[in-house]
């Protein structure tokens, strides 16, 4: 029986609900087991009210930023709106300051198989002067991992080479078509000032970090 399925369950007066989905007289359930229970409830409904105000207050930050950057261009005849781009707003005494952040997922389409294969291509036709760190390069920068996916990184980093090659130069250009972006997150991260210094600290919103 499933966690949704038990909330569903009338439970009587004097009886608990085990992990089967079964009723069991309280009075056969040891006063240990019922205070571990009434812990993890109690520490549940804090964290469940938690999230929701936390959610809130996520909905409410991208919000007001969102406001602000449209009131902002308002000044310049300009309309803007949503939650996109980049932003970093700072507080007028710079003691705190937010930053709005989108970052983009991208994928790679079958057009990269191409560029793959062009680039060996060239170090064969290259022969010699192909060094070895070039070959064992372009072969780690191909490499997928457990999921079965490059590198964008590795692969966008072969565009720093500036071989003429015309090959070499197409596979560029098949590897920059073939980029796709798949969608998007925005994040908003909050800093405050370490006393007078330049450096800004994150004010950490997940449990784990506080």
């Amino acid at each position: 029986m499933s966690n949704t399925e038990q909330t569903k369950v009338a439970i009587p007066d004097g009886f608990m609900l085990d992990a089967q989905g079964r009723l069991v007289p309280e009075k056969a359930v040891r006063e240990i087991d019922k205070l571990r229970d009434q812990t993890v409830r109690q520490i549940v409904e804090k964290a469940i009210a938690l999230n929701k105000a936390m959610v809130a207050f996520k909905a409410g930050a991208f919000s007001d930023i969102a406001t602000f950057v449209a009131t902002s261009a308002e000044q310049f005849g300009v309309e803007m709106g949503g939650n996109k781009g980049n932003v970093t707003l700072r507080s007028y005494d710079g003691r705190y300051k937010i930053e709005r952040a989108v970052q983009e997922r991208v994928e790679f389409d079958e057009r990269l198989q191409a560029a793959k294969e062009l680039i060996d291509e060239c170090i064969t036709a290259w022969g010699a002067k192909a060094t070895d760190e070039l070959r064992a390069l372009v072969r780690d920068v191909f490499k997928v991992d457990q999921q079965g996916r490059v590198s964008t990184y590795r692969i966008l980093g072969l565009k720093r080479y500036g071989f003429q090659d015309p090959k070499w130069l197409t596979a560029m250009e098949a590897i920059a078509q073939s980029l796709t972006v798949v969608g998007s997150s925005t994040y908003v991260r909050i800093y405050q000032r370490v006393g007078d210094t330049d450096r800004y600290v994150p004010i950490p919103l997940d449990l784990a970090a506080i």
